[in-house]
């Protein structure tokens, strides 16, 4: 089974302090590393042979179909590339330089540990054909993880649920605590964090949402199985991570969250 063949413990490192916060427009500096406009045109360190690639989620909705442009592909390749980036800057694990671009009824996603989507609910919700439905249960089954972005508010809430409870029907959605253990196996983090996307205020995301929360579909050992980030937008802190607009603490969080939700996929 190729996905269990990834889901050994890595050895990853830290070099320094936990994430450095600094002040709105100064650049990034996340364990020393510092992420400045200069160095989003600097190569990612590229391994072929590399444990980690970025695989992100292409999906129909109701009102766009195929590999076109469609709410599957907001903030793409920008975050892909820049939380790749972050990943070989931050850890020791080994990544390719490119993300690529998959879809559920694809046999290459058993290749990858960890898939990404977001805008799950936009569109009318998501459209999943037979054979994406079997193909993510037998990938979820055998120890892959999904991890679901930037999607708010109760209506696509909805769409989203409608959409996902065709995969395991028999598998209730929880809610995870601040105390889970992928909040906590990487960095220490006090549990979900709304992430607003650019030019929002501070204090509101999308729709005037001001809180974020974490939800799981587990397997019969409780392991995340898919992780569920609803009311924050981690897309846009990896897009934005130079924006000089875009709040630091932001970039922050979502390289924080994100790196802990690819430890947790790998060593789980």
């Amino acid at each position: 089974m190729r996905v269990s063949q990834h889901l050994s413990a890595v050895a990853v490192k830290i070099a320094g302090p936990v994430l450095a916060f600094m002040a709105l427009s100064l650049p990034l500096t996340l364990n020393g590393q510092v992420f400045s406009p200069e160095s989003q045109n600097l190569p990612i360190a590229n391994d072929e042979g590399g444990e980690f690639n970025f695989v992100r989620v292409a999906f129909d909705t109701f009102y766009s179909r195929g590999f076109g442009y469609g709410p599957w592909s907001i903030d793409f390749p920008d975050a892909d590339r820049n939380f790749l980036r972050g990943v070989s800057r931050l850890t020791n694990i080994r990544v390719m330089s490119e993300p690529i671009v998959l879809r559920f009824d694809d046999q290459k996603i058993f290749d990858y540990p960890f898939l990404y989507m977001l805008e799950v609910g936009q569109g009318g919700g998501i459209q999943l054909n037979p054979g994406e439905i079997q193909n993510l249960r037998e990938y979820l089954s055998r120890g892959g993880f999904l991890l679901i972005d930037d999607f708010w508010g109760q209506q696509q809430w909805d769409n989203f649920y409608a959409a996902f409870s065709q995969i395991f029907p028999d598998r209730e959605i929880i809610e995870l605590s601040p105390d889970h253990e992928i909040f906590h196996v990487y960095y220490d983090i006090d549990g979900p964090t709304m992430i607003p996307a650019l030019y929002r205020s501070d204090e509101f995301g999308e729709q005037g949402i001001d809180f974020a929360s974490n939800h799981a579909i587990l397997d019969d050992e409780g392991r995340v199985m898919v992780l569920i980030n609803w009311n924050s937008d981690m897309g846009d802190g990896w897009e934005h991570t130079y924006h000089p607009d875009y709040p630091t603490r932001y970039a922050n969080s979502a390289y924080r969250l994100g790196i802990n939700y690819l430890m947790y996929s790998m060593t789980h």
